[in-house]
């Protein structure tokens, strides 16, 4: 067992300089995120083979996770000095472990400042994506400014007018009333929302999301369906606690029967040789087996947790460009409400189909970071020759290697939150202050 009383804090600070959600780092481990919550209050002890899933998620050594390390320190400091504003002095990061060495406690300070920063930006990204795009926070405030619109106008008539019938008077009295309730009402439904989010890092709202929270908890990988007697997904989904709602067991039940589908045509043994030998190419795995690319993103994604392999993230979405689907890859942030980058490879790919896509993507931030993507959008007729064509396309995501001869496409998150101004496909303004 890992001996350090502090691993479960340096977890945190690293995952949250990251830019990850708690969910998304668990999801990406293994593990449910009230297991990594109590880690990272240092209240449950981190296994070796655990705290390694979490330092190649994390991109440390796993000492740094253990022990503490002055690398994370010095990403820290340099991760302050990319986040200068401009025209302010160019910080000499040459100096950097200089500057560690004579001034330990500013340095260190400095780090816990730029840690806390990024922490900021990412819940005023949650928080902005949500008050974008959360119907129920739509609807709501809607609701609050029509009764203050109303008790306003009723109020300035009140107010304006010396001579009034009693019949009149009254009316608009009961008016105000009513409309009080109802802003009270309204209120009170509010912030009893809002007091149910917090301390929250995620909150099931849809049925897909109730899904995916039963997949990150099982590491998104359903060891019952390896086997020649998979059970069926009644069976598997029945008393599930994460899938409260009939569309989200529907929803589990579609993917339960792909899963088990895909696990007797790809068996994991096989698949486990053949990554040792020629590593995760989707394309070269789909030779190699004779199976459709689509098969080997999903099995390549859905495989138990395993040191030895990069993390591998999964995004599908349907023509109309809505997520169907949503594995997360550490560091590459995946927005929960509204469209994301139009630039990622899985939009180039709907209007590309069959025609498989690789490219690696330079995600946009303080620190930038590399990824390896590959793309497929398969059309279907499921409604025969008469019917319509529905397209499904899919982006496999992989930590880019560390030397490639691929050029870099610049992407974001989504525009909201995307600093780079200059962006020919931006479709609205960017909330952040600093830009590229």
């Amino acid at each position: 067992m890992v001996r350090s009383a502090l691993t479960g804090t340096r977890i945190r600070e690293r995952r949250t300089a990251l830019g990850l959600r708690q969910a998304e780092l668990a999801r990406a481990v293994g593990v449910s995120a009230a297991y990594l919550n109590l880690i990272e209050h240092n209240r449950r002890r981190v296994g070796e083979a655990l705290l390694e899933r979490l330092a190649v998620a994390l991109s440390v050594e796993p000492v740094a996770l253990s022990e503490g390390a002055e690398s994370t320190l010095f990403d820290s400091l340099r991760e302050a000095a990319v986040g200068a504003a401009p025209g302010d002095p160019v910080p000499e990061t040459d100096r950097i472990e200089e500057f560690v060495g004579r001034f330990p406690g500013w340095a260190a300070a400095l780090a816990a400042r730029q840690t806390r920063i990024a922490a900021l930006e990412r819940t005023l990204e949650a928080y902005s994506e949500r008050m974008a795009q959360d119907p129920f926070l739509a609807t709501t405030l809607h609701e609050v400014l029509s009764a203050i619109t109303s008790l306003r106008s009723t109020a300035a008539i009140l107010a304006e007018t010396e001579e009034m019938e009693p019949e009149w008077r009254a009316r608009f009295h009961r008016t105000i009333h009513e409309e009080s309730l109802r802003l009270s009402a309204t209120a009170e439904a509010l912030v009893g929302y809002l007091d149910s989010l917090d301390g929250a890092e995620t909150g099931l709202s849809s049925p897909q999301e109730e899904v995916e929270a039963w997949l990150a908890g099982q590491g998104w990988h359903l060891t019952a369906l390896e086997g020649a007697t998979a059970p069926g997904a009644e069976a598997l989904i029945a008393g599930v606690a994460e899938l409260a709602s009939g569309p989200a067991r529907q929803l589990a039940a579609a993917h339960v029967a792909r899963v088990r589908a895909e696990a007797r045509a790809l068996p994991l043994a096989p698949l486990r040789r053949a990554l040792a030998e020629d590593g995760p190419d989707p394309a070269r795995l789909a030779v190699r087996f004779g199976l459709p690319l689509a098969t080997l993103f999903r099995r390549l994604a859905l495989m138990p947790p395993d040191p030895s392999l990069p993390p591998v993230g999964l995004v599908v979405c349907d023509g109309a460009g809505g997520f169907t689907f949503r594995k997360p890859m550490p560091g590459f942030a995946l927005p929960r409400y509204g469209a994301a980058c139009p630039l990622w490879p899985l939009y180039e790919a709907l209007a590309r189909p069959m025609q498989p896509i690789r490219a690696v993507v330079e995600l946009a931030g303080r620190l930038p970071q590399r990824f390896l993507t590959y793309a497929i959008c398969i059309p279907t007729q499921p409604g025969g020759f008469d019917g319509p064509q529905v397209l499904e396309s899919m982006m496999l995501i992989l930590p880019a290697p560390a030397v490639c001869g691929d050029v870099e496409r610049p992407v974001g998150v989504t525009c909201r939150v995307c600093p780079r101004r200059d962006c020919l496909a931006r479709r609205e303004p960017t909330i952040l202050t600093d830009g590229l």
